[in-house]
């Protein structure tokens, strides 16, 4: 790494998934999310933005 201070976010899943498409499953999944409650620490990058995109009804998100 190039040694940039990366901006970080705090993503909580707050909704469940039973009943949601499995492609919404799997971008949960891909963000270390599956479970209410559970929340991870991500740099905010394009494709981590892109990912909570797609999920933003599901999840709550917050710098850090």
């Amino acid at each position: 790494m190039s040694g940039k201070n990366t901006e970080k976010v705090r993503v909580r899943q707050i909704r469940g998934i039973p009943g949601r498409p499995q492609r919404t499953r799997l971008t949960l999944q891909a963000l270390g999310l599956g479970r209410v409650g559970k929340e991870r620490e991500l740099p905010l990058n394009g494709p981590v933005a892109g990912l909570i995109k797609k999920v933003r009804h599901l999840v709550s998100v917050e710098k850090v």
